[in-house]
C-alpha cells in the first residue's frame, strides 16, 4: 500500500470514528500517523526525473507576498493592477503555468508580490503542480489567498484543508509547548495549565509513535493533540493570510456586506478597480513593516529614503542596514542623553 493510499485510509477512519472520551487515544495516535505520512509525501522525490521542477524565485524587496487561490480567480489581473509587471490574463484557467514575480512599491517599500499558478484540489499530494506553488508559499511573509466572491466559501475551506496538511498555519500563532528529546530519563511531563483537550498518557503515545521515548514536555497552554504534533513534527510554517475576495460587482450588496463582516477578509473587484487601496492598507499592516528615517546632526531628517525594518526591530538592525561595520562601532549613549542623541 504506497503512502497516498495510507493517508486515504487513516483520513476515513478518523472521519467515521465518534469523538468522546473512550476513543480520544485512538484519535491521538490516528492523528500522528497522518502528520508522519504527510511529512513523506512532502520530501523530495530522488529519481533523476524530479529535477528542474521548481520555480522559486529569487527573494527581493523588504517583504514577501505570495498569490494563493484556484485558476481563473483573478490573480494575474491583481498582479497586473498592483504592480508593473504585465502577467497573462484569460478567461480560461491554468493562464499562469509558472511563478511570476512582480513589486508593489508602497510608503517607501518594496513589496515583492508573487503571482503562483493555480492550485486544484489535491495539490498538496502533487496535482497541478500544487506541491511546488506550496513550497513557494511557505517561503512568504504573509499569504494573500484569493477567492471568487461568487463561489461562496467553497474555495476557501479547500484551500485552507491543502494548505493545512502541508505544514501551513494560517492565522495562528506557535503553541506555547516546550519540548525537548533527552538522551535518558523517559518523558518528563508538567503543565502550568488545566488541560482539557490533552492528558499525560496522550502525550506518551504520540511520542511513542514518534519514537520517542526520552523527553521533556511543558504545556504553557491549553493545546489540542494536532498542536503538540505540530511542535513535535517542528517543520511549521505560522504566517497571516489576507482571504480577498474578488469579483465583488457580479454578487449582491447583501452578500458582499456579510463577506466583508468576515475576519482578515476583504473585499475587491479587479474587474472595477474597487476597495484596492484598503487592501493595500491592511497588507501594509499584516506585514508589520516600520519605517525608520535617518538624519545628520543638526538637520532636519530624510523623509525621502526609509529604511524598512520589521516591528520589533532594534538599533543594532538599523546599523546593520546602513553598514554591517557600523554595529561594532557603535557606542550606545549614556540613559540621561539617549533621547537627546536620537531626537
Amino acid at each position: 500500500m504506497g503512502i497516498l493510499e495510507k493517508i486515504s485510509e487513516i483520513e476515513k477512519e478518523i472521519a467515521r470514528t465518534q469523538k468522546n472520551k473512550a476513543t480520544e487515544y485512538h484519535l491521538g495516535l490516528l492523528k500522528a500517523k497522518l502528520a508522519k505520512y504527510r511529512a513523506q509525501l512532502l520530501e523530495p522525490s530522488k529519481s533523476a526525473s524530479s529535477k528542474g521542477e521548481g520555480f522559486d524565485v529569487m527573494k527581493s524587496g523588504d517583504a514577501r507576498v505570495a498569490l494563493i487561490g484556484f485558476p481563473s480567480v483573478g490573480k494575474s489581473t491583481f498582479l497586473s493592477l498592483m504592480t508593473s509587471t504585465a502577467s497573462e490574463a484569460a478567461s480560461y484557467e491554468f493562464t499562469t503555468l509558472t511563478c511570476i514575480p512582480g513589486v508593489i512599491e508602497y510608503k517607501g517599500a518594496n513589496i515583492q508580490l508573487l503571482d503562483l499558478p493555480g492550485i486544484i484540489e489535491g495539490a498538496a499530494q502533487g496535482k497541478g503542480r500544487g506541491r511546488q506553488v506550496i513550497a513557494v508559499a511557505r517561503t512568504a511573509d504573509v499569504v494573500i489567498m484569493m477567492l471568487d466572491a461568487t463561489k461562496g466559501e467553497v474555495q476557501r475551506s479547500l484551500l485552507e484543508k491543502e494548505l493545512e496538511s502541508v505544514g501551513i498555519r494560517l492565522n495562528k500563532h506557535k503553541p506555547n509547548i516546550y519540548f525537548k528529546p533527552k538522551k535518558g530519563g523517559g518523558i518528563s511531563f508538567n503543565s502550568t495549565v488545566t488541560l482539557t483537550q490533552c492528558s499525560e498518557k496522550l502525550v506518551q503515545l504520540i511520542l511513542h509513535e514518534y519514537k520517542i521515548f526520552n523527553a521533556e514536555v511543558l504545556f504553557r497552554e491549553d493545546c489540542s493533540p494536532d498542536e503538540f504534533i505540530d511542535v513535535i513534527v517542528g517543520n511549521r510554517v505560522y504566517m497571516p493570510c489576507l482571504y480577498v475576495y474578488n469579483k465583488i460587482d457580479q454578487i449582491s450588496m447583501e452578500e458582499v456586506d456579510r463577506l466583508a463582516r468576515k475576519p482578515n477578509s476583504v473585499v475587491i473587484s479587479c474587474g472595477m478597480k474597487l476597495n484596492l487601496d484598503y487592501l493595500l492598507e491592511l497588507l501594509w499592516e499584516y506585514l508589520a513593516l516600520t519605517c525608520i528615517y535617518t538624519k545628520k546632526r543638526g538637520q532636519r531628517p530624510d523623509f525621502t529614503d526609509a529604511i524598512i525594518l520589521r516591528k520589533g526591530a532594534s538599533v543594532e538592525h538599523v546599523c546593520h542596514r546602513i553598514h554591517r561595520s557600523l554595529a561594532s562601532q557603535f557606542k550606545a549613549p549614556a540613559p540621561s542623553t539617549a533621547r537627546s542623541a536620537w531626537a
